[in-house]
This record gives structure tokens, C-alpha cells and sequence, in this order.
């Protein structure tokens, strides 16, 4: 172990310097060996792929700076020298990814480089490319972003531009000078890899970091409460939280970090907020988190504040509900943690699946559909699993409602529909029997070309569909029969068509109210437990009995 209690980490002193004793010791092996056999590690030559990949970006990156460079005027010596480089962030930086994690990165570029040749000179650069599998660019997302999957590994790209004439393989960004002449999108993006390597710097040990987060991060997903979009912590805020727990007691090991983890934040006096380091200042006039000068910032339920000026909330999307799922899930993992702790439990036990679509009898399914193209439905979906969050907010503030629980995975399918009429059954979220199958959107984009090929094929007319659910836990009102939450749907649909791309044409949005026991298929995977048809009859409503009348609103 090394002198962590030499140093004190974060805003205030450790709890306890204490050194792991034997039986620690035993757990944490045990630990290891559980996040082994759930397929958590990733093999060497598979990491060794991945450093590939990365090495053919930079030459990409490069070639990308030079050519924007030569179009803009500059001489074959200027435009090699502008340079370009990537950096990572998120799971791969830190250090804790896994098969299948993708690779969050970062394209720093000279000042004489724009957002929009990212999206133009890049984007063709990539499509030329051999290795080129998947590719989608949301350019209007918060972070604008380029998703793609390149040799079989799956990369989010994001761009930033520095106010500075060229950009060397020996930059760095710890500077904060470099933030000047920036707007907030560029901000963003250079904020990825800033927070993660702050985080780095800041916690005791960097194995038992690792371990730790690892088994977090596991855990979260199984629970399904990992994803930022959806109202939940994202990666970066799990890996705050682990760093926080892990400053607090210097000479831990994950195994002790862990169960420390769930008893500390069961007790965390919310809205407090969690901090690795005190807020600095800085040489921007822009915004940095502050509850005592922003309205705004008052409101964050969970702040969890990044450690890199400037100074932000991780977790501001975080809803009255999903804080109530999280806080749950606390319980439950210290619950499990003071079994494992003591050879109760196994390791296995905290990192069981959830039980989401057990656990209320009514849920609401959203339904993003398009008569496009895969590409133009991941752009469509993306848009509306965006503003899946504002639903839960507005259905929050229906009376009846004590909680409005979204679900972090979104189920894909592709429908080959004989007319028109069909069609737009289909697209309304009607059950109906056809020729429907789950679907990847991306692999949807190839299939497409082959069936343009194909002679003497059939023509279908193809509707995509995406569906998110969000499962309500209702307090029932005996002087109503019926609850009325046509308005959230209602301001939800606007908010989806006030989208700059909606076509009515192509896309449309549905809500719909589906029962538990009455779920489609597609949304259990093996190993699920499903629940009971037995009361699948039809019968008439009791006079205390809830039901969900849902404005089924039109786009033709």
C-alpha cells in the first residue's frame, strides 16, 4: 500500500487511514475474481486493438487539420505543421472498460479549424475508410458528436477548437489559458478529458480506484440508474462518487471502498454536494457551479461537481424520480454489502439485474418511428430519447403520480410493411402481425443497400421504431376513476415536433399505456423473469380501479 495517509485528498480530512485487514483482503480477491467471470475485463489482444484504432484516428486527425489547412490558403509546410490530436476521456481513459465499452474521443484542432469542416472534411475522411462500419453525426446535439463503429469498436468523436495557430502531439490541457477565445461548445468537449484526468489526480490509490469503479459501474447497469440522459448519473459522475469514497478512506481496498460506498451515500445529506476538490476560479467569464448566485443550480437535487475549472454539475437531469430509484438502489446495495462483508452473500448476489418491469403495474411506451432511413431514425430517436426527461418531469407534477421511472435502454425494430395503411398502424404503436424483428439500427443502414440490390425483391415499405418506457408508480385517487396525463403527453409531443428536422412525412411520436403483464416480448432478454399472464382476461374495471387514458395524437 502506498502513504495515502500522508496526503488529505478532497475538501475534508479522510474518515479512517486504517490499512485493508486479512479478511478484506480475502474479499477483495473474491471481488476480482466475480468481475472476472462477469466478463468485466477486457483480453490484452482486444486492448491491444483498441491502441491500434487510436494510432489510425491521429493519422486521421492529422490529415484532417492539414486538409482543411491547404483549403484555407496555407502552404504544404503550414498545413503539416498545424498538427491535430486526440485525446481520450470516460471509461477508456480511467482505465475501466470493458468488451464492447466504447472509446470517448477528442479531436483538439488549431484555430483555423471549424465545427462545421468536423462535420464535413472529417466525416468524408471516415467514410473513405476501409475499417468503416457504422457512422451517424449529430451535429445539433448538446456535445455535437460523430458515432461510429471502426474495425468492430465503437467511438463517440467530439471536436474542439483552440484559439491557438497549431495544436502538437506534446500538447496538453491541464493549462487553463487554453480555455480562452472559446465558445461553450468547445468548453464542453475539452471538458471530457479535463474532469478525467482530474479525477486521476485526485484519488489515493489508482489500482483500488479501478477495482472499485469497475464493480460500480457494473452494478449500476445490471440496476439499470446509468445514464445521464435519462435522468440518471452517467459515467463520469459514478467515477466521482468512487473517487469521493475512495479520498475518504486513503488506504482501502475496493472491496472495503464498496461497502463504504452504499453506507456513505444512503446518509448524504442531498442537495449537498459531492466535491473532490474545492471550486476554483479562472481566467473565463463563464458560468461556474454555484447554488448561492444561480437559481438554476439550486435546483440540482444530486450535484456531483466535476473537479476542472470550470466547475459544473455532472448530474443536473437527475428528477424528484429518478433521485427516489437511485436512493433505492443505495439501500438495496448496503443491504447486500453488510451480508457480503460478513460471508453471507456472494459477490454475485450485489450485481443481480433489475426488476424493472416487475415492479409496476402500469407503464407508458414511447414510440419514435420513421418511414426513413436507419441513419435518419438514429437521429429521429436520439432526439426524442433526449426529451424523454421532460416527460418524466411534467408526468411529476400530476397529482396522482408519486413516480415516473424511465427505463435506460431503448428497444429497436424494423417492420417491412406491405401499404401505406399498415404503415402507419405501425408507426401509431398498434400491435398488429407482420413481419416485424429487433432490430440495430446501424447494421439496419447496411441492410438497406443490400436489398436495393437485390433483383426482383419485393418492395416494402420499411418503418422503424423505437421504443423507451417509463414505468409510473401511481397513488389512487377513490373519487377518480381515471387518470388525466393527456397534458404532459400532450406538451411532450410538441417539444418532439418542434424539432428543426421533423418531417411529418416520416417521423412520428406516440405515448401508449401497456400493462405489466402485458409487455411485448422483445423487451425481456434470457435470464429475465417476466411477469405473470395469469391475469391476462378481460374483465370490467373496478370503480377504484386506475386507468391511463392517453391522447393518441396525429402527424398526418
Amino acid at each position: 500500500m502506498n502513504g495515502g495517509a500522508s496526503k488529505t485528498y478532497g475538501v475534508t480530512p479522510p474518515i479512517s487511514t486504517a490499512s485493508p485487514t486479512d479478511n478484506e483482503i480475502r474479499l477483495n480477491e473474491k471481488l476480482i475474481e466475480e468481475l472476472k467471470r462477469q466478463g468485466s475485463f477486457e483480453s490484452d489482444a482486444e486492448s491491444q486493438k483498441r491502441i491500434e484504432v487510436l494510432g489510425k484516428l491521429q493519422s486521421l486527425a492529422e490529415e484532417f487539420v492539414r486538409t482543411v489547412s491547404l483549403q484555407k490558403g496555407m502552404s504544404e509546410g503550414m498545413a503539416r505543421d498545424a498538427g491535430g490530436k486526440i485525446f481520450t476521456f470516460g471509461s477508456y481513459r480511467l482505465g475501466v472498460y470493458g468488451p464492447g465499452s466504447d472509446i470517448d474521443t477528442l479531436i483538439v484542432v488549431p484555430k483555423h479549424v471549424t465545427r462545421e469542416n468536423f462535420f464535413d472534411v472529417f466525416e468524408k475522411l471516415l467514410r473513405k475508410r476501409p475499417e468503416l462500419d457504422e457512422i451517424a453525426a449529430v451535429p445539433d446535439a448538446f456535445v455535437p458528436i460523430i458515432k461510429i463503429k471502426f474495425s468492430g469498436i465503437s467511438i463517440d468523436l467530439i471536436c474542439a477548437r483552440l484559439d491557438i495557430p497549431q495544436v502538437p502531439l506534446s500538447l496538453t490541457l491541464e493549462d487553463k489559458s487554453l480555455l480562452r477565445n472559446l465558445d461553450e461548445k468547445d468548453l464542453r468537449a475539452l471538458n471530457g478529458t479535463r474532469v478525467t484526468d482530474a479525477i486521476l489526480n485526485l484519488v489515493p490509490q489508482t489500482v483500488v480506484f479501478k477495482h472499485a469503479l469497475r464493480a460500480i459501474k457494473l452494478w449500476a447497469k445490471r440496476r439499470t440508474i446509468y445514464s445521464n440522459v435519462m435522468g440518471f448519473p452517467g459515467g463520469v459522475a459514478w467515477a466521482m462518487l468512487v473517487a469521493r469514497i475512495c479520498q475518504l478512506y486513503p488506504n482501502a481496498i475496493a472491496a472495503t471502498i464498496i461497502g463504504k460506498f452504499f453506507h456513505i451515500l444512503i446518509k448524504w445529506s442531498w442537495p449537498q454536494p459531492v466535491m473532490l476538490k474545492p471550486i476554483e476560479d479562472g481566467p473565463l467569464q463563464v458560468r461556474v457551479w454555484n447554488p448561492r448566485l444561480y437559481n438554476q443550480d439550486r435546483m440540482h437535487r444530486m450535484p456531483i461537481i466535476t473537479p476542472a475549472y470550470p466547475s459544473m454539475c455532472a448530474t443536473h437531469n437527475i428528477s424528484a424520480s429518478t433521485q427516489k430509484v437511485i436512493m433505492a438502489e443505495f439501500k438495496r446495495g448496503a443491504a447486500i454489502m453488510d451480508d457480503i462483508l460478513v460471508g453471507n452473500k456472494p459477490w454475485a448476489d450485489l450485481f443481480e439485474k433489475h426488476d424493472f418491469f416487475l415492479r409496476y403495474k402500469y407503464y407508458l411506451a414511447v414510440f419514435a418511428s420513421s418511414k426513413g432511413t436507419a441513419e435518419e431514425q438514429l437521429r429521429w430517436s436520439g432526439m426524442v430519447e433526449s426529451k424523454i426527461r421532460l416527460l418524466v418531469n411534467k408526468l411529476e407534477l400530476v397529482g396522482s403520480i408519486e413516480l415516473a421511472h424511465p427505463f435506460v435502454k431503448e428497444y429497436n425494430q424494423v417492420h417491412y410493411c406491405k401499404d401505406d395503411e399498415e404503415a402507419a398502424k405501425i408507426a401509431n404503436g398498434d400491435e398488429i402481425e407482420n413481419n416485424a424483428k429487433e432490430a440495430n439500427l446501424e447494421q439496419a443502414a447496411k441492410d438497406e443497400e443490400k436489398a436495393i440490390t437485390e433483383e426482383g425483391s419485393e418492395k416494402k415499405i420499411v418503418v422503424y421504431t423505437t421504443i423507451f418506457f417509463i414505468g409510473l408508480g401511481i397513488q389512487r385517487d377513490p373519487a377518480s376513476k381515471q387518470l388525466d396525463i393527456q397534458w404532459p403527453c400532450k406538451e411532450f409531443y410538441e417539444t418532439c415536433k418542434s424539432w428543426p428536422q421533423f418531417d411529418e412525412d416520416v417521423n412520428c411520436i406516440r405515448v401508449r399505456n401497456v400493462r405489466n403483464f402485458n409487455l411485448p416480448d422483445f423487451v425481456f432478454e434470457e435470464g429475465d423473469v417476466r411477469p405473470t399472464k395469469q391475469k391476462k382476461v378481460k374483465r370490467k374495471l373496478a370503480e377504484n380501479e386506475v386507468c391511463l387514458p392517453i391522447s393518441r395524437f396525429q402527424t398526418h
